[in-house]
């Protein structure tokens, strides 16, 4: 166990950590917000001598719309959004993590039991990778944290597996002697997730926020992944990649979320298989007329989809290591009409005055004039596109993007060159 960060004297040994982790330009605005972060950790808990700070970041989806839960294959990368704590010892059995804007959690490391009451909330993600290390023989002790976030929330950059990760590295670091890797801390945070918070996700978004950078990861063994730094440099291209809003809600779409993976299920089951990377694509074409009548048009077009996202992620991942900018943002607009004509993730069923997606897609196209690429982003139906637009469109780009869209709706990002880490 180390605190090692002296709270009273060390934080110039933090803001060169800032620094590395943020870049020059924005380190100063990174030193004021851990600043505040500290504070708040002794606002929040008392006076505190030693401390350790962490931080974990969002991730985008850049190739493999929905191919994760059928084992399938993703392109991936970390952003500069990210959840920080900073973390000091409780004295006492208990875990308490007070993150800000929301009530604070208490777990009870006596009691690592999965708490149904407690499912679809943080408590229960904190109790399950507590679990998983205690599982381990971990001897976790009890600490206090405060976390901040200015990852964006439902616009599918995941906040909630940067939490995890943030989580898993907390006590990994602290009480396990990081001999868990970031693939192995990805896990834990899914295993918790499906578990113990009762969500059955897929390992994209856990591990994109742990292993950092841009990566490709082909999920065929679910339980060991193979998982691939692709080395880029995006800031070269003179692109910028561009988040936005559509201002669409998720709300009562669970449904709508629910469909893909029910009917790609379907499509299994006439092979007596579970996920679609077990069928190959020779048997599902020669059963096309069975699977119409079975499962129906949208669940094949579906699954059509997912075999040439598939294919087309190999083909992101080998276009950017030679250096093909071009084929790799033909690709990403091939992935996105794809998405929207055979997916069908852009636009509910049945809706016809709220497009917001589909709306944001358009007006995206037309601003970039054939130039950039755009796809929906993330499990569609609401929430965020993206975008890659030319430097010399960007300002042009972004305040048109919210004099229709509202203001603040458009987010230019970076890729960030590591993921979940202890900084001091």
């Amino acid at each position: 166990m180390s605190y090692s960060f002296s709270v009273a004297n060390d934080f110039d040994k933090l803001e060169a950590e800032l620094t590395g982790l943020y870049g020059a330009a924005a380190a100063p605005e990174q030193v004021l917000r851990y600043r505040s972060l500290l504070r708040r950790l002794e606002e929040t808990f008392g006076s505190v001598e030693k401390a350790a700070v962490f931080s974990a970041p969002g991730r985008t989806e850049i190739g493999g719309n929905h191919t994760d839960h059928q084992h399938g294959k993703v392109l991936a990368g970390s952003v500069n959004l990210d959840v920080i704590a900073a973390v000091a010892p409780s004295g006492d059995n208990c875990i308490r993590i007070q993150s800000e804007g929301f009530p604070m959690d208490v777990v009870d490391l006596s009691d690592l039991e999965i708490h149904e009451e407690e499912k679809n909330t943080s408590a229960a993600i904190i109790r399950g990778i507590a679990a998983w290390f205690a599982q381990r023989g971990c001897k976790i002790e009890g600490f206090n944290a405060y976390t901040t976030s200015n990852v964006l929330k439902g616009s599918g950059l995941s906040s909630s597996a940067a939490f995890e990760v943030l989580v898993a590295n907390i006590i990994n670091d602290l009480f396990y002697e990081s001999k868990c890797d970031a693939v192995r801390l990805a896990q834990i945070g899914q295993y918790a997730e499906n578990v113990y918070f009762g969500k059955p996700s897929g390992l994209l978004d856990q591990m994109a926020s742990s292993v950092g950078s841009m990566v490709t990861i082909d999920f065929a063994d679910n339980t060991s992944p193979v998982v691939e730094r692709v080395d880029f440099d995006f800031a070269a291209t003179g692109h910028a990649l561009c988040i936005v809003d559509s201002g669409a809600d998720h709300a009562d779409l669970t449904d709508e979320y629910a469909a893909v993976t029910r009917e790609l299920k379907e499509i299994c089951a006439y092979f007596d298989r579970s996920v679609l990377r077990e069928v190959s694509e020779e048997e599902f074409y020669a059963a096309l007329p069975f699977l119409r009548r079975k499962a129906g048009d949208r669940a094949v077009l579906r699954a059509i989809h997912v075999y040439e996202d598939n294919r087309r992620v190999t083909e992101q991942v080998a276009a950017l290591r030679r250096g093909d900018f071009e084929a790799f943002l033909a690709l990403v607009k091939e992935s996105g009409l794809s998405s929207w004509r055979f997916l069908q993730n852009v636009v509910p069923a049945g809706y016809t005055h709220h497009q917001e997606v589909a709306m944001a897609l358009a007006l995206c196209e037309k601003l970039l004039g054939g130039r950039g690429a755009c796809r929906v982003h993330g499990g569609g139906f609401a929430g965020t596109i993206q975008a890659f637009v030319p430097m010399d469109l960007l300002d042009t780009f972004k305040k048109e993007m919210e004099r229709v869209l509202g203001d603040g709706s458009c987010h230019v990002l970076t890729i960030r060159p590591v993921g979940g880490k202890r900084l001091v």
